[in-house]
Formats: structure tokens, C-alpha cells, sequence
């Protein structure tokens, strides 16, 4: 009796094969987020906003805000709860350079419209000896910075909030500019921003585009 007790305890279990397949599918359904659907922005005042997920990896996504329109579209990938969106849209490329020279001193930049509300929100990143400064344009869409020498000058609309877009760098030696509102400006290149999945909800950081605070979009039950 002993012996056969030994030789029990001796011996090592394993499922069949067919059992452990059926065990490994199981378990990666179970870790696998199903979270294609609607979610909806909430908790923002005047603000209505929205993305649909497709089973397929694509999305759509829009956002309304007063008189103001953002919408995108493109594909999604998930890595753990994070998704990370890949939007149609090419960033910090929302403004084209019209003419560029060398022009008296300082720099200039002139944004092109004549929607002076869209013309006069423009904010401009410059660098001058490697330490960064701000402008802003007027009413005209005038931005003058008196630097004598700057490495490297970006732009961003602050009403179509995206990556910012590079127009001189440190090898371009004109100082006067005029730009052109690209027509993808209403459009959201979502570089950099990543989605993190919390239960029903979406939510992420605060960032260029949506720069608030418990950023959170519900599922819809529909």
C-alpha cells in the first residue's frame, strides 16, 4: 500500500491537448479587451464629442464646440489597455508656407485670411539660444518677434489645437513669412496621445487638443 501511495505521488498530471488549446483560447478572450463601439466625451460643458471604434481597427471621431468643428479619422491599435490611435491626418503640417525671405530685421510672420478670428489666434514658438519664447498674432495676423537670430520658429492654431508646425529651422536664413491655413486644420492628428481603457470608458491625459482635466468617454449602450 505504501509503494502504490509513492508511486501516486510520484506521478505528474497534465491536460490532454485538446483541453489545454481550449484552456489557452479561454484565457485570451478573457484578457482581451472587446471595446469597439461608441464612446461619448462627458462632463464637458458645451462640448459634444465622440468616437466610433470598428471591429475592423478603424475609427471616426468628431467634436463640436460652440461655432468650432474637429473631426478624424484612420486606425487604432491596442497594446494592453492602451489604445493608440493612427489618425488619416499628418501632423504638424497645418500651415503652408506662401513666400518666405530675407526682409530688414527681426522676424515676421503673416497668417493669410481673411477671418480675422482665425487669423489672430495663432501662437508662435520660437527658440533663441536654445531657450523657447511665445507670440502672438494680432488682429491682422501679424506676428513680429525682435530676436536678431532665432534656431528654429513653430506655429499652432489655438482654436484647431494640434502638433505645432515647424516653418524655419536652423538652416533657413529668411525672416519674413506668409502662411496659408491648410484646409486639414480641422482635422486631429492625435500624435501623441493615447487612450486608456477603464472599464466601459475611455480616458486619457490632458494634452494639446483636449488640455482639461478627468478627460473620460462613456460607452454608449446602444
Amino acid at each position: 500500500m505504501k509503494t502504490q501511495l509513492k508511486r501516486i505521488g510520484k506521478m505528474k498530471f497534465s491536460l490532454p491537448p485538446i483541453y489545454f488549446l481550449i484552456f489557452t483560447i479561454l484565457s485570451g478572450c478573457m484578457t482581451k479587451h472587446n471595446f469597439s463601439g461608441e464612446y461619448h466625451l462627458t462632463g464637458v460643458h458645451e462640448m459634444a464629442s465622440a468616437f466610433n471604434f470598428n471591429p475592423d481597427g478603424k475609427f471616426e471621431f468628431y467634436l463640436v464646440y460652440g461655432a468650432m468643428d474637429r473631426n478624424a479619422s484612420g486606425t487604432y491599435t491596442v497594446d494592453g489597455d492602451t489604445i493608440k490611435i493612427h489618425s488619416d491626418k499628418e501632423a504638424g503640417n497645418d500651415f503652408a508656407i506662401v513666400n518666405q525671405r530675407q526682409e530688414g530685421t527681426g522676424y515676421t510672420i503673416r497668417i493669410l485670411n481673411e477671418n480675422s478670428i482665425l487669423a489672430s489666434n495663432v501662437l508662435c514658438f520660437y527658440f533663441v539660444n536654445g531657450q523657447q519664447f511665445e507670440a502672438y498674432s494680432d488682429s491682422d495676423g501679424l506676428i513680429k518677434i525682435d530676436a536678431p537670430v532665432c534656431e528654429k520658429i513653430y506655429v499652432q492654431h489655438m482654436l484647431f489645437a494640434d502638433v505645432a508646425s515647424l516653418i524655419k529651422d536652423d538652416t533657413n536664413a529668411n525672416n519674413y513669412f506668409e502662411l496659408n491655413l491648410r484646409p486639414e486644420i480641422q482635422q486631429v492628428s492625435f500624435k501623441g496621445i493615447d487612450f486608456f481603457i477603464d472599464g466601459d470608458a475611455l480616458t486619457c491625459l490632458p494634452n494639446y487638443f483636449l488640455p482639461m482635466e478627468n478627460i473620460r468617454f462613456e460607452r454608449s449602450s446602444r
